[in-house]
């Protein structure tokens, strides 16, 4: 069974960064696509970035130039590196692995001064 364990959410300041990870287990990592979505209070859940096996990642515009997704396939492990963060930003972010439709469990970024 494939499982997806998220870490690296919390309070940031505007204009600071944050690093999440998503651990996956259970599945063949490096051949596979992986994304990031977010869940804003009362808004319907967004796509943020996707990084495909090989390729390039492809990303919201709303948060181009400012987050950079990654991926290392020797630890199974997607990344998404926020900076310049903004109050706007402040969500749930998931992580999403297409093969099969795995969910992380979410987690928490809020960004206030």
């Amino acid at each position: 069974q494939v499982q997806l364990t998220e870490s690296g959410g919390g309070l940031v300041q505007p204009g600071g960064s944050l690093r999440l990870s998503c651990a996956v287990s259970g599945s063949i990592f490096s051949l596979n696509s992986m994304r990031w979505y977010r869940q804003a209070p009362g808004k319907e859940r967004e796509l943020v970035a996707e990084i495909p096996p090989a390729g390039s990642a492809k990303y919201a515009d709303s948060v181009k130039g400012r987050f950079t997704i990654s991926r290392d396939n020797g630890k199974n492990t997607g990344y998404l590196q926020m900076n310049s963060l903004k109050a706007e930003d402040t969500a749930v972010y998931y992580c999403y692995y297409p093969k099969g439709a795995y969910w992380g469990q979410g987690t928490q970024v809020t960004v206030s001064s």
